[in-house]
């Protein structure tokens, strides 16, 4: 009996195993009907190519008489109100080009950004600065969130979500009226943020010089670093721009990136050079091979007279692959002591989303110090003199 029933047993698994293939097979026609008519497979477009929920928005320095003058002129001394909207909503990008005669308008111009009513600011940066022009001077690249077209277009792609409202303004610090500041500012108006959605902020600092330290211990708590940002809260870092005037001769870039991530005491990531922090390699090529570069999310576009007194880098790395993400405290900074006892001129802006709408920033420097020049320092690591 046993021997009969196992024919039929295992012709009744070939059918039912049939029947299976056939109900597999036929299921994703099944599922994709169902799709089609609940509105389709989404996985099959891009973002771009599906209806948006949000209204188009862009507020310039268009001629309003309609004629050609699209320009803003901004005074010496003057604040200009460049940007301001009732939210929820997003700023995607903005775009500057500015005609002036001071040769100095890069570093006299600062930009500012309030978000929600906020009487302090989340961006505070001189323009040039916050474009990644850190040394006051142009030159055309390109990277992920920032970039630099031809002839002095100034770009910025990060987004800037705001719930209540957004307020942006230029001041002219400088001596001389800023002919023509023209913008161009895009932005969405959204039924809503969600709310794990941060607030962009962006701060200038700057050494002139950084103090050297020729201490021979080891730089294991960072006392003597140069800091790009210090903050508290929630968020996550997006990366830094750095502009480095040298003072003396030699490799300025010795020094190893120290993060600190809510411990104030020690850096939980600690890196390997300054070149290798901005993802170059070997100095960026040395005195007399140093090639310059801008990729999507490192660079190094502005190299003049490396390893020399007076040479100049412009540098920029974005975290965008991993944001360094923080809960409670954040300080980034750059190793000074040490084997970097180095008394540069370093000049930078640092970019991070946090759940606050501002954040307490140290005073800005003034114009006089913002400008780059050169310092008397002794010897390539030393103070400068009294």
């Amino acid at each position: 009996m046993a021997f009969s029933e196992a024919p039929r047993r295992n012709f009744l698994r070939r059918i039912a195993g049939f029947a299976g293939l056939s109900a597999a097979a036929a299921a994703p026609q099944s599922a994709l009907a169902q799709q089609r008519e609940s509105g389709g497979d989404a996985r099959f477009l891009p973002g771009y190519a599906r209806a948006q929920n949000y209204k188009s928005l862009k507020q310039s320095s268009y001629d309003r008489t309609g004629g050609n003058a699209d320009a803003w002129p901004i005074e010496a001394g003057a604040t200009k109100e460049i940007f301001n909207s009732e939210g929820p909503g997003v700023i995607s990008h903005i775009w500057f080009t500015i005609a002036a005669d001071s040769v100095n308008h890069l570093k006299e111009i600062v930009i500012r950004a309030y978000w929600d009513g906020n009487a302090k600011p989340s961006i505070e940066v001189p323009v040039g600065d916050f474009f990644g022009l850190n040394l006051g001077q142009y030159f055309i690249y390109q990277s992920a969130f920032l970039n630099c077209s031809s002839i002095k277009a100034l770009n910025c792609y990060f987004a800037m979500p705001f719930r209540k409202s957004a307020r942006l303004t230029a001041t002219n610090e400088g001596l001389k009226r800023v002919d023509d500041f023209y913008s161009n500012i895009d932005y969405k108006l959204v039924p809503s943020l969600p709310d794990d959605a941060l607030y962009f902020h962006a701060q200038y600092r700057q050494a002139i010089p950084n103090t050297a330290h020729t201490e021979s211990d080891k730089n294991l708590d960072g006392k003597y670093n140069y800091v790009y940002v210090e903050t508290r809260g929630r968020g996550h870092l997006m990366g830094v721009t750095l502009g480095v005037l040298q003072n003396t001769d030699n490799w300025m870039g010795e020094g190893d990136d120290m993060i600190f991530v809510d411990d104030e005491t020690k850096p939980v990531i600690n890196g390997t050079g300054s070149e290798d922090y901005f993802n170059g390699a070997w100095d960026f090529g040395g005195r007399s091979g140093a090639v310059r570069f801008s990729h999507l999310y490192n660079g190094a576009p502005l190299i003049i007279a490396p390893e020399r007194a007076g040479g100049r880098y412009c540098l920029y790395r974005w975290h965008a692959d991993n944001p360094v993400t923080f809960t409670r405290y954040l300080k980034h900074t750059m190793e000074h002591g040490h084997a970097n006892d180095r008394a540069d001129n370093f000049f930078s802006v640092a970019y991070w989303y946090q759940s606050e709408p501002f954040t307490d920033f140290p005073p800005l420097p003034p114009l006089a110090a913002r400008i780059p020049n050169l310092k008397v320092v002794a010897g390539p690591g030393g103070a400068e003199p009294a």
